[in-house]
């Protein structure tokens, strides 16, 4: 890993609180093990689980509480919508782990975090339907993130991304795909029968970018078909969502462990959806904490 030994404050802003510029947390409030939500609101759901709370921290749209769930130290922290975001969190998670903040050294060991998200997801197979649960064992981003990072091709499929690029005719205007797997330790600690292991799109946005025309004609509007069409190895993309390849994709390179499981809520080749579906979720929230 190429990193600077000592990291100067315009690299890594740290506040006069001693806690991290945008999350708002300090060293010691991190915990080993990381619940990941988009929604601020699904953190407060998350801490009702709780059997105690050591803290609740709010700052724009980084909501964090810690507590104990059944014995086990636990802290969940939403992270908004999109890559962009995924970037800043697991990047001040993994300082707050692994970079002394009185000295802005780089700690001689190395403190890996287990990092699970759980989301909300299109299905984009007609066998995955509302209320299923997919894990993103492969995870492949189009915000292009992680492609201004050293590391990028160290920790990607390359094979997968260059078949989906060749199988979709992938325009050259947009960002190139990154594809990376999900924690193998984690999914197998997480995953069971009741989840669908899956590959999966996180897409740069919620409406072109799935293949949504509203007011807007699409650049490819056959782009979801051909991904729907598309096997690597046999299997097809199962579903979008926003996230879980810049995630995946951090985690690796900085060395920690990481995956996503999202609710399915809208079946695109159905062209169904539910907005209802916040008791899912909820039990979804709930499974993965007694998995932890």
């Amino acid at each position: 890993m190429n990193y600077k030994k000592t990291i100067p404050p315009s690299e890594l802003i740290i506040n006069e609180d001693g806690s991290a510029f945008h999350i708002h947390l300090r060293p010691d409030q991190l915990r080993d093990n990381i619940l990941l939500v988009g929604d601020p609101g699904r953190v407060s759901m998350v801490a009702e689980m709780f059997d105690s709370i050591d803290y609740d921290v709010q700052s724009r749209e980084f909501h964090t509480v810690a507590g104990k769930y059944k014995g086990k130290d636990v802290m969940c922290i939403s992270h908004g919508i999109g890559s962009d975001n995924i970037e800043i969190v697991v990047t001040e998670l993994d300082a707050l782990a692994n970079v002394d903040f009185k000295t802005r050294e780089v700690k001689p060991e190395h403190r890996t975090l287990n990092m699970v998200r759980v989301g909300t997801s299109g299905s984009l197979q007609p066998d995955l339907h509302i209320g299923d649960y997919v894990i993103a064992e492969k995870a492949t981003g189009t915000d292009g993130i992680l492609n201004y990072y050293a590391m990028r091709d160290e920790v990607c499929d390359l094979d997968f991304q260059r078949e989906l690029m060749r199988h979709t005719g992938w325009l050259p205007t947009w960002a190139a795909p990154y594809t990376v797997d999900a924690d193998p330790q984690l999914v197998d600690r997480i995953g069971r029968d009741d989840m669908v292991r899956g590959f999966t799109i996180s897409a740069v946005g919620f409406y072109a970018p799935q293949g949504r025309q509203v007011r807007l004609a699409l650049a490819d509007p056959e782009l979801n078909a051909k991904i729907e069409s598309f096997r690597f190895n046999g299997r097809p993309v199962t579903n979008f969502e926003m996230e879980s390849g810049c995630l995946q994709g951090m985690a690796k390179m900085l060395g920690h462990r990481a995956m996503t499981v999202c609710c399915i809520i809208a079946e695109r080749t159905a062209t169904k959806a539910n907005t209802d579906y916040k008791p899912r979720v909820r039990q979804l929230l709930q499974t993965v904490l007694d998995r932890f």
